[in-house]
């Protein structure tokens, strides 16, 4: 479930412009770029159990036990705070590739892979204690990010939008002449979140886990009247 927290700014909003002249006569465009960094809200884990045997059955079988496990001992380290689902399964043989030797079966392999979400972020260090301790084949895919960003999103939007527009008077200025009224005003597509290092880690966890911020960007391109 999302739920809403408030937004602190790590660093200042940083933006970037590029300037070209639009291809319709007697217009001006302005482009420009923001990017907002903000603490993480949630974190992401993927956990795999991968277990080996002599048929398809008993590879499955085991990791069936072992993943029942693992998720409640995951379970319990994320409470109600979070959720864990399912995000891949398999069972594939394993083959003697031996040189020389004719291709033959030797066995299978049966894997189960979940994605742990917790809102609380110092749990990360303690949910990959766990899964190690209940048996996990890998753990990886370790994120960052937000439950809601788009309250971060608008807040980009403005300043790249008001910052196209200031690009865009400018240089009609510059032209001897003035901007206009907005003709249009069009966002590119979106910039992922992405985690970006940082230096707080989980006091209590046994794994130290640094959680950094996340970046959030947008693209403005606006499109005005130049006014001679």
């Amino acid at each position: 479930m999302l739920r809403s927290l408030s937004l602190f700014l790590l660093a200042p909003l940083i933006g970037t412009a590029v300037f070209a002249q639009s291809a319709t006569p007697g217009t001006l465009q302005g482009t420009s770029s923001a990017t907002l960094n903000v603490k993480p809200d949630q974190v992401q884990l993927d956990v795999s159990v991968v277990t080996q045997a002599n048929t398809a059955a008993q590879a499955g079988q085991q990791n069936a036990t072992q993943t029942a496990a693992m998720i409640a001992a995951l379970q319990q380290v994320v409470g109600n705070a979070g959720n864990i689902q399912t995000v891949g399964y398999s069972i594939y043989p394993r083959y003697n590739n031996a040189y020389g030797q004719n291709s033959v079966i030797i066995g299978y392999t049966a894997q189960n892979t979940v994605e742990v979400t917790a809102y609380d972020l110092t749990k990360a260090g303690p949910l990959i204690d766990a899964a190690n301790q209940a048996g996990a084949g890998s753990v990886g895919g370790l994120t960052f990010g937000l439950q809601d960003p788009e309250p971060s999103h608008l807040q980009v939007l403005t300043l790249a939008a008001k910052q196209a527009q200031a690009h865009a008077a400018a240089i009609a200025a510059g032209l001897g002449a003035k901007a206009g009224a907005v003709i249009s005003a069009v966002e590119a597509t979106a910039s992922p979140v992405y985690t970006v290092p940082g230096l707080v880690a989980g006091a209590s966890a046994t794994t130290p886990i640094l959680t950094g911020t996340v970046s959030v960007s947008a693209t403005v391109t606006v499109t005005v009247q130049l006014v001679q």
